[in-house]
């Protein structure tokens, strides 16, 4: 039983790291970002300072990683507890058999099914097709239910102080969009626009006639927290 439960925590624990990643970056982490953050929280193991600031300056950001927390602190001591206990199995004796299997037999039987489980758990995270589909699986769910919106918004590179750089997709309802690079006026919000991509065609360093159109992505360089609140509204 120990050992069923030990195995059942093991694949629920990959489950709720693979949705907290999905959830990362749907807030605007790029995916090996916000695969990396998710682990991080749920083993409690830290991250980096530069790193950090994504995660703590963003509300959405904070809840995910708090929930992670909390949700690894239970899955390990439920994982060590059902460990310990399936390094300690008992002596039982088969039906219609005349003699028991003793205990180092089960004990090695155990750890062989743990080491097996490890090993198939393994593969199959590192599975490529089996991980998409997982996680496009997993990403349409937590659109359809709309427990959360994927934001348009990619940090892509944090410098220092709350300042980055970041890509952003310009939706058809962007206030910017019909309007010239000078009358958004972005540099008073300290925002430069490094980048115009526009039909997979880039154009670095754009002049100040530049129009904003529908889908554009813009890669900018600023204060985050600037760009979120001036390029995300309507």
């Amino acid at each position: 039983m120990n050992l069923v439960l030990f195995i059942t925590v093991l694949v629920i624990s990959f489950i709720v790291v693979r949705i907290g990643a999905i959830a990362f970056q749907m807030t605007g982490l790029e995916w090996t970002l916000a695969k990396f953050q998710a682990l991080s929280c749920f083993t409690s193991t830290g991250f980096t300072t530069k790193e950090a600031e994504l995660i703590t300056g963003n509300p959405q950001r904070r809840k995910i990683a708090s929930v992670l927390i909390v949700l690894g602190h239970a899955g390990l001591v439920t994982m060590v507890a059902t460990f310990a206990n399936s390094l300690r199995p008992k002596a039982f004796k088969i039906p219609f058999v005349s003699f028991k299997i003793p205990e180092f037999a089960l004990l090695l039987l155990n750890l062989l099914i743990i080491v097996t489980a490890l090993y198939i758990l393994y593969r199959i995270v590192n599975n490529i097709h089996f991980a998409s589909r997982i996680t496009g699986y997993l990403r349409k769910r937590f659109i359809g239910r709309k427990i959360m919106r994927p934001v348009s918004c990619e940090e892509l590179v944090l410098a220092t102080s709350g300042f980055g750089v970041t890509r952003i997709s310009v939706s058809e309802d962007s206030w910017i969009v019909g309007k010239k690079l000078a009358e958004a006026k972005l540099r008073e919000h300290n925002i430069n626009v490094l980048a115009v991509i526009r039909n997979d065609e880039t154009m670095p360093n754009p002049p100040a006639d530049t129009g904003f159109k529908t889908g554009d992505e813009l890669l900018c360089f600023g204060k985050l927290d600037s760009i979120r609140q001036e390029l995300m509204k309507s």
